[in-house]
Order: C-alpha cells, then sequence, then structure tokens
C-alpha cells in the first residue's frame, strides 16, 4: 500500500475515534454544545478531505463506504455552512459514519501493517 494512502487510512481511524466520542455523548449534549458541533464538522470535513484524497490515490472505496458521499459532505459543510443542518450532522455522525468503521477495518489493518513495515 502507498504510503500516503496507509497515513490517511491511519488518520480516517483515528477521526472516527473521535466521532464515536462525539456519539457517545448523546443527541442532546451535541446539540446543545455549539463546540461540539464545531468538533463534528471539523470531523466530517477531514474525513472528506481525505476520502477524496484516497480517490485520487486510486483507493477503491470498500463495500458500505462512498468517497464521492464523504466529499459532497466535506464541500457542502464548508460551502453551505449558513445551511447546515444539526439534526442531519448528529445522524450523520451518530448513524453514517460509525457504520464505514467496520468496511474500512481491513484497510485500517493493510494501513498498519504499511507504515509498520515501512519503519516509519
Amino acid at each position: 500500500m502507498d504510503r500516503r494512502a496507509a497515513k490517511e487510512l491511519l488518520h480516517i481511524e483515528g477521526w472516527l475515534d473521535r466521532v464515536d466520542d462525539i456519539a457517545q455523548r448523546g443527541r442532546d449534549a451535541y446539540r446543545a454544545d455549539d463546540l461540539l458541533q464545531e468538533a463534528g464538522d471539523s470531523l466530517m470535513m477531514k474525513l472528506g478531505e481525505a476520502a477524496n484524497r484516497l480517490a485520487r490515490l486510486g483507493v477503491l472505496a470498500p463495500d458500505g463506504v462512498e468517497w464521492a458521499l464523504a466529499v459532497a459532505n466535506r464541500n457542502f459543510i464548508i460551502h453551505q455552512y449558513d445551511r447546515v443542518n444539526r439534526s442531519m450532522t448528529w445522524l450523520t455522525l451518530a448513524a453514517d459514519v460509525p457504520r464505514s468503521r467496520a468496511s474500512l477495518a481491513p484497510l485500517f489493518a493493510d494501513a498498519a501493517a504499511a507504515i509498520a513495515g515501512d519503519g516509519a
């Protein structure tokens, strides 16, 4: 696996852990906390940018994951920030994003092995 792709995948894995942290706090805590909402936005933007980079590197998205959808979500949050719907971002963070973890798990393992084998 290309080192750049491996690094992107390991970043995604870490960001998914942070998404889990937000989701574990619950919808009411998310809706009441502007900083938590901004953190969720930031994570979705990072996930979208990483998906864009992976697509450009030729990494195929596994079943259950769509790079283009993550990129579109990123673009919406960045360019239409005044139209962000917090009910929708909550659903994305609490349901959609975590579902992708299982599909991405084999890529995460390959990425970790590639980095470990690289000595970095």
